[in-house]
């Protein structure tokens, strides 16, 4: 069982480590990296979030997050405002929104890509099981 078990675990994270270089690869040709399209799309989600909730959202730590978005407001992408107390809220520049919405495009050519192997129900069914684990997960 533990070499079955250590098998799966592989398998998700190869998969995952493919579907991330090929995006990070193709939206190079939009101007972005996975990394900041991740944060664009998270402002894009809940605008007016603070670093530390944009960081969770992102998988990332608030240092790490901030200094991805210093950059972005840097390339004009997004825009740091003050909020309530000593918040700083984050919102999409409408050169945000384009950089997103190519990014988009690019994501979804590459990630028909990465699942053309599995047909729709298989797609379907992968997309089930890993939304129980991680709901069950986010419960405990």
């Amino acid at each position: 069982m533990h070499g079955e078990l250590q098998e799966l675990g592989r398998a998700v994270k190869q998969a995952q480590y493919r579907q991330h270089r090929a995006l990070d690869s193709a939206l190079t040709a939009v101007g972005t990296t996975l990394a900041q399209w991740d944060a664009l799309r998270a402002i894009s989600r809940s605008p007016g979030s603070s670093a530390r909730e944009l960081a969770a959202a992102t998988f990332q730590t608030e240092q790490a997050f901030g200094t991805l978005v210093g950059r972005l407001a840097a390339q004009g992408l997004v825009e740091r405002r003050p909020g309530h107390g000593r918040r700083i809220e984050h919102h999409l520049t409408p050169l945000g929104e384009q950089v997103m919405a190519a990014g988009h495009q690019v994501a979804d050519e590459v990630l028909a890509d990465c699942f053309s192997a599995l047909s729709d129900a298989d797609r379907a069914t992968l997309l089930d099981l890993l939304q129980r684990l991680t709901a069950d997960r986010d419960t405990r």
